[in-house]
């Protein structure tokens, strides 16, 4: 299945919220998000509408690599 195209920098911090992610911080056009789960893990997600499919693609590679899934094993938590 392929990423959404069409996904906010918004919609995507409400989806990890399900992984244990919340927002500590924003700087200008930057979100950074905190999980506690597995260990204390920190990503920062640019505040575009809509993200780019390379920029998610890399960000679920970076929380799977945190949780020990794929990328495609993120992406079906997170959006099926």
């Amino acid at each position: 299945m392929k990423l959404p195209r069409d996904l906010s920098a918004e919609d995507l911090v409400q989806k990890l919220k399900y992984l244990g992610y919340r927002v500590t911080r924003q700087t200008g056009s930057h979100i950074r998000l905190t999980s506690t789960q597995n260990g204390e893990h920190h990503i920062t997600i640019p505040n575009h509408n809509p993200l780019r499919v390379g920029t998610l693609s890399a960000i679920l590679a970076d929380i799977g690599e945190h949780f020990s899934m794929t990328r495609d094993e993120c992406r079906q938590k997170l959006f099926e």
